[in-house]
């Protein structure tokens, strides 16, 4: 209240009981001035909630904000909430954790490692503001080794065979069309529900991809794509092509007019745009009716990527069909289909120079 310093004396049993005891006290942040210190006396979750969330919030995707504030509301609050902000250590962070991927899971169980590195994450940036702030005297995260995702996987894709078969129970579903659409194209959930019909060039057999419809909770937001490089065009073949034109076609059986340019192309009868929950969860009930392994709506963006690398599609332009940012990304997240497609380039090496083998000529080591 006076703003003085309160102290308070310690005892230690020797020099190393004083020194242990000297290191577990909070430090003064270098340049820290004494009303400085005394606000650096917020809470974690004080701190959390009501200074750097919503001050980052401007600067965030919405579903970004989104995410941080869950992470911190569920995960966070509860468990470090109180503990005050520059009495926070390691040893906090690294029980948080523990606890987290012991019994994190809301419903009960543990939480995957790479949740946990998500909110490992967003303490770090916490704290990185608050370290430059003078709030605290360093930045615990970056002592602390976070869980580590288990080794990547190979992505879930169907055979062609396999799609085929789902496509053909599918037919004849309102959502079937989008469906058919992500298929054909690779294009993500967020990128179908914001297809405009003047995106759709009917006339050149192409689509441009804008803009991505998100999810913050159940909230739609806009925005203009996952990467710089998902605004892009794709090119359709004619099935796909025909597909658009049965939906069109339907559309305005449903509207009584022609869709404009602006208007949803995947919309319920009264136009409003679809929304990607329900869009997943038609093709989930979906899944279950067809005789195929089960995958998400997202997975289909996987076969789109595999069926066309396995058929000796150049990477760039499967890279290009996709958004993805680089080719290099595309092939270390399809690194899984690499080995399959290097033996059959070798042994297609190995045909075009049996090929061009001139029957006279002697092999060398034959003589």
């Amino acid at each position: 209240m006076t703003g003085r310093d309160r102290r308070r004396w310690l005892l230690a049993e020797n020099e190393a009981g004083a020194r242990e005891l000297c290191e577990s006290l909070p430090a003064t942040p270098a340049g820290a001035t004494a009303g400085e210190q005394t606000r650096s006396g917020v809470t974690v979750g004080r701190f959390l909630t009501t200074r750097w969330l919503p001050a980052k919030e401007p600067t965030l995707r919405a579903t970004t904000f989104f995410r941080y504030r869950r992470s911190i509301e569920v995960y966070v609050l509860p468990r470090i909430g109180r503990v005050p902000l520059r009495r926070l250590t390691t040893t906090h962070l690294e029980r948080l954790y523990s606890e987290l991927l012991g019994s994190g899971r809301v419903g009960g169980g543990g939480l995957a490692p790479k949740t946990v590195l998500n909110v490992h994450q967003v303490l770090r940036k916490a704290l990185t503001d608050a370290l430059r702030k003078g709030l605290v005297a360093r930045n615990v995260a970056f002592a602390v080794d976070p869980p580590r995702p288990e080794a990547g996987t190979a992505q879930r894709a169907w055979t062609a065979a396999q799609l085929r078969a789902f496509l053909d129970v599918a037919a004849g579903h309102r959502h079937f069309a989008a469906i058919w659409l992500a298929a054909n194209t690779g294009m993500r959930r967020g990128e179908l529900a914001g297809l405009h019909w003047g995106d759709v060039d009917f006339e050149a057999a192409t689509l441009s991809v804008h803009r991505s419809i998100s999810c913050a909770g159940y909230r739609l937001c806009e925005s203009d794509g996952k990467t710089r490089n998902s605004r892009r065009m794709i090119d359709l073949d004619a099935a796909t092509m025909a597909a658009l034109t049965a939906w069109h076609q339907q559309r305005q059986r449903e509207s009584a007019t022609d869709p404009a340019p602006d208007d949803s192309v995947f919309a319920s009868p009264d136009g409003r745009p679809v929304h990607p929950h329900p869009l997943s969860q038609a093709f989930d009930r979906l899944v279950a009716r067809a005789a195929v392994p089960r995958i998400r709506l997202h997975d289909l963006r996987h076969t789109h990527a595999t069926l066309m690398l396995k058929a000796g599609v150049p990477i760039k332009v499967v890279s290009e069909r996709l958004g993805h940012s680089t080719p290099a990304f595309t092939m270390t997240t399809y690194q899984h289909v690499l080995p399959g497609m290097q033996r059959d380039a070798a042994a297609l090496f190995s045909r075009l120079l049996d090929e061009a083998t001139d029957p006279s000529e002697t092999p060398v080591g034959r003589r």
